[in-house]
């Protein structure tokens, strides 16, 4: 399920968002529970998209367990070009279990459904595989790899860049026409 996060997640978002090896291949440093809270504060306390320039995080809570698990972004970048970006982290401990890719999907559903988005886009750096086979498994074609094109975290990255239609997802959808 995906829901709004709320300050009775703080140590759940600690438990992974806090550590080194999830924090490797994404923009955000290890994150206190100091930090944690004014996310929830500012950021994260959002809770729709109504114009372009904002972002969406939320949780991803297993349904049997109401236990949080990670949590996804969706960013509206352009209303004119109706173009969006998705991401998502998932502590270890529960990867492997579809919960990125069910929870990315339910974000790509809102961006087409309910925003009209025309893109989404995902970027990815190259070392992450997970996150790029769950790209894959979203039906997202890489579209770039872009070579050492930022310095991240101190060295060189090699962005992958990957990106799907609102065409080709509602195509791709469970009971859509073939």
């Amino acid at each position: 399920m995906l829901r709004p996060l709320s300050t009775d997640d703080v140590e759940a978002l600690f438990a992974y968002r806090s550590r080194p090896d999830v924090c490797r291949y994404v923009p955000f440093e290890p994150m206190t529970r100091k930090v944690i809270k004014e996310r929830l504060a500012t950021q994260w306390a959002n809770t729709e998209l109504t114009d372009e320039g904002q972002a969406l995080t939320l949780g991803i809570e297993v349904a049997g367990t109401g236990q949080l698990v990670g949590d996804v972004v969706l960013f509206w970048h352009s209303r004119e070009h109706r173009g969006g970006e998705i991401g998502y982290v998932v502590h270890p401990d529960f990867s492997g279990h579809g919960y990125a890719t069910e929870a990315a999907h339910g974000l790509l559903r809102l961006g087409f459904d309910q925003l009209g988005l025309h893109r989404v886009v995902a970027r990815i750096d190259e070392r992450n595989e997970p996150s790029a086979k769950v790209a894959r498994r979203l039906g997202m074609r890489q579209e770039a790899r872009l070579v050492h094109n930022e310095l991240f975290k101190g060295e060189w990255s090699t962005e992958l860049d990957f990106a799907i239609l609102r065409d080709e997802f509602l195509r791709s959808a469970p009971g859509a026409a073939s």
